[in-house]
């Protein structure tokens, strides 16, 4: 690109002399990286009145003085080639963002008022200051999580420029999907990134990795920060008690056992009750790891079986990681040999035993009153038919009964004896000569035919005729017995 030379001629500066003078800043744009160092080439030729030469960055009311020919220069400002009078070529060690802009070699010559005055400057020098992206950081949830749970992990870094970054995540080694970069200005010349991803925690991520990847034109590799999520991670024991087969026999040492089970982090206190009393522990467990850096520790607490402590619950009492208690039970269960059986302590106490008591004797009372009622529908509904009836039989009769044949008033009754209640009992007697009827009168009036009851009389002197259909009963309230015999 062809150099562009301002030249402005102050009064009292010949043409001829300013023809002769000539500045050149040759180059239009640097750029270095942060902390590297900028060059600004110029130089002069020809002769001009006294007058000093500076580099001034930006123009206008808001430039700033970076080099004076006749002052002191900035602590970061050097001359390429020190005391020449034509080469003013200057050097800006470790250059940052804040450097960046353009900058302008200028000839200033006296004025008629005594003051400087430009005679010319150069087109400019833009500088753009590559910086790099700050060391990454990343950043997780103050407290830890449970496996399950989506917990947010944030990636930032800042102070580099150009704009454009690009940030990837991985779980191990395995690619994450993440929410589109931040990009933030900070400053007038550089920039901040953040970057967020949920991850789901899962029981093996004990030895599980993080990492935020990121890249940038200034990097010659991608930065990589890695977290480790066991600093985040929560696994909480799973707790079991676990004792000899019960009952026990009595007076003996039972061993109760704790087991937790697959927890992180390590810190854990175990604590054994009896009925809720603390028991004292000889021996503490450490925890153990295991291969997938999850831990397991076995707590032991030994118990006399005496006869008081029969029934007792024994408690381990688990606090991990300051957080809520959990625990788990057994039951000291002890036999009495003495007995053959179960002792004492290992009966149900009182309360069981008063609720068995009251239930079974509910459920008789109830049996037993079902029973009743089936019992009297069912004598109510034999009452409401006829009454069971009894069949006497005729005998076989002598030679000496068959002369009382013929007596009206040699007649045989029978009583019967019903399920209702015993009353007095009317006879009533057909008098015929070719039968005889026994009947008997009750003080409950048949409701109809189906409601009477004969008995076949068995009887010794009965006169005997031709069968016939025996008389209907009175409508009365009587019950009736009738016997009709065929004569021989």
């Amino acid at each position: 690109m062809p150099d562009e030379t301002w030249s402005l001629f102050p009064l009292g500066v010949g043409a001829q002399a300013a023809q002769g003078f000539s500045l050149q800043q040759p180059r239009d744009k640097v750029s270095v990286a942060a902390g590297e160092t900028i060059t600004l080439n110029c130089t002069i030729s020809g002769l001009v009145g006294p007058g000093p030469v500076k580099w001034l960055k930006g123009w206008g009311s808001e430039n700033k003085t970076v080099y004076d020919q006749r002052g002191t220069p900035l602590p970061r400002v050097t001359r390429a080639v020190a005391e020449s009078n034509t080469d003013f070529t200057i050097r800006i060690g470790n250059a940052q963002p804040e450097d960046m802009g353009t900058y302008y070699c200028v000839k200033f010559v006296k004025g008629d008022k005594g003051g400087d005055e430009v005679l010319q400057r150069g087109s400019g020098t833009e500088v753009s200051v590559q910086a790099k992206p700050s060391p990454l950081l990343v950043s997780g949830p103050e407290q830890r999580a449970e496996p399950g749970q989506s917990v947010p992990f944030t990636c930032t870094t800042g102070g580099f420029f150009p704009e454009k970054i690009g940030v990837k995540w991985f779980k191990n080694k395995d690619p994450m999907m993440a929410q589109l970069p931040r990009v933030t200005a900070w400053g007038a010349k550089t920039y901040n990134m953040s970057s967020t991803v949920l991850v789901t925690l899962q029981k093996d991520d004990v030895r599980s990795q993080l990492i935020c990847q990121v890249q940038h034109s200034t990097l010659q590799v991608p930065l990589h920060e890695r977290y480790q999520l066991s600093r985040v991670l929560r696994v909480p024991p799973s707790v079991e008690v676990r004792t000899e087969p019960s009952p026990v026999e009595l007076n003996r040492t039972v061993t109760f056992t704790c087991l937790l089970k697959e927890f992180y982090p390590a810190n854990v206190s175990v604590s054994w009750l009896e009925n809720g009393i603390g028991i004292k522990v000889e021996n503490v467990s450490r925890p153990s790891e295991l291969s997938r850096g999850l831990y397991e520790l076995k707590s032991q607490v030994e118990v006399q079986a005496t006869e008081e402590k029969n029934g007792s619950t024994i408690t381990c009492m688990v606090v991990h990681d300051a957080q809520a208690p959990v625990n788990s039970s057994a039951f000291l269960l002890i036999s009495n040999p003495g007995q053959g059986g179960l002792s004492k302590g290992f009966q149900m106490n009182k309360d069981d035993m008063l609720i068995y008591i009251v239930v079974g004797v509910v459920c008789t009372v109830l049996a037993l009153l079902v029973a009743a009622i089936l019992y009297l529908i069912r004598t109510k509904h034999i009452k409401g038919k006829s009454s069971p009836s009894a069949r006497l039989h005729e005998p076989e009769k002598s030679s000496e009964a068959t002369t009382q044949e013929s007596d009206p008033n040699n007649l045989t009754y029978a009583d019967l004896n019903f399920d209702k209640e015993r009353k007095t009992i009317r006879r009533m007697v057909e008098m015929s000569q070719q039968s005889e009827y026994a009947c008997i009168q009750t003080n409950q009036a048949p409701n109809g035919d189906e409601n009477l009851t004969y008995a076949d009389l068995d009887m010794v002197h009965l006169s005997k005729a031709p069968k016939r259909p025996a008389p209907r009963p009175e409508e009365a309230s009587s019950e009736y017995a009738s016997v009709q015999i065929t004569r021989k």
